[in-house]
């Protein structure tokens, strides 16, 4: 090939070449093809506002841990909105949900309900609930080392004098007796109050005289019998023991959860579980369990269908059922019962 041909050949290629590209710009608009960039995204800059932490239904006592500052656009910052450094956080722990707030939503100063305030405690109840307020002192109130929003048991200790039913008219020793009536009963307020003083970062517990808490109508009417009966002390539960509850009540089937519910709704029944009070189940101590030296209760005669006897709880009223028959008895048994008689010459 001689050179001549070379170079013809060349710029035909080259020709060749020139077309492609033209043609692949024409085809693509003539635009270029843009480079990929990744899309990082970019925090908000603006002052911090308080938003909530977790999901808060209606009534939630507001907690430390409950409340949190988060960046916010300097734009959508509202007047009503509760912005660091212009608003003192303890001043807001005790505090009452108005309505809802999701995860994430920042709070806002008609959205909670101060002590003091007109129907601070109908925001704070929930629905079919009561208040009631009890007495204590330093040592029954555990030493003031209960806030609102914690969840307590109530213990009743009495004084029970035993009832002879041998016939000798002897008077038997007094019995001792401690007794947790209600459990995972929520503090309401303390003194008609929420508010916590804090020194050098630190908050200063106050002991109190009055502890308001929430009941069932029920349950409202069994703690003033009880506080008649004796002297109520408070037990304060730990957050994990309510967890369990949860757990337990929602494994036994007293929670149930309907197939697709929202979460919203779950959280709303899982809430109103979690502050559920309970009073079944309870237990009680003697002073013959907590020492060998007292006197153990006298024991009530069982039903007739062979039960465990119980210690008699009450000095005011008689041991219910029959009398025990003095003297030489006999088991009688009449079909699917069985009784104990006093013999007969």
């Amino acid at each position: 090939m001689d050179k001549r041909k070379l170079m013809l050949l060349m710029g035909a290629l080259v020709i060749a070449i020139g077309t492609a590209l033209a043609a692949r710009s024409m085809l693509s608009g003539g635009a270029p093809t843009p480079v990929a960039q990744a899309i990082v995204p970019v925090a908000p800059q603006g002052p911090k506002v308080m938003v909530a932490q977790r999901a808060l239904p209606t009534g939630t006592i507001i907690t430390q841990d409950a409340l949190k500052f988060q960046a916010w656009p300097q734009e959508m910052v509202k007047d009503a909105y509760f912005v660091e450094g212009k608003v003192d956080t303890n001043k807001l722990l005790g505090t009452v949900v108005r309505f809802p707030i999701t995860a994430g939503q920042p709070l806002t100063q008609g959205a909670l309900v101060r002590p003091g305030d007109r129907g601070f405690l109908a925001a704070a109840l929930g629905p079919g609930m009561r208040a009631v307020t009890i007495t204590v002192s330093a040592r029954t109130g555990v030493a003031g080392f209960v806030f609102p929003g914690d969840h307590v048991d109530l213990v009743l200790t009495q004084t029970v004098t035993p009832i002879n039913n041998s016939g000798d008219n002897k008077t038997l020793p007094t019995l001792n007796v401690a007794e947790t009536i209600i459990r995972n009963l929520r503090v309401l307020a303390t003194d008609q109050s929420t508010d916590t003083e804090q020194v050098d970062g630190k908050t200063v517990v106050k002991t109190f005289g009055t502890v308001t808490l929430e009941v069932s109508p029920k349950l409202a009417e069994k703690i003033a019998v009880a506080d008649k009966l004796g002297t109520l002390s408070l037990s304060l539960r730990s957050i994990a023991d309510n967890q369990s509850e949860l757990e337990r009540a929602v494994a036994s089937g007293q929670v149930k959860l309907p197939p697709g519910a929202s979460r919203e709704e779950e959280n709303r029944l899982l809430t109103a579980a979690l502050n559920r009070p309970i009073d079944s189940n309870t237990t009680y101590q003697t002073g013959g369990d907590v020492s060998r030296f007292s006197t153990k209760a006298m024991m009530k005669p069982g039903p007739a269908s062979g039960g465990t006897p119980r210690p008699s709880m009450s000095p005011l009223l008689p041991p219910s059922g029959p009398p025990t028959p003095s003297g030489p008895t006999v088991r009688v048994t009449r079909g699917q019962t069985t009784t104990v008689e006093q013999a007969r010459n």
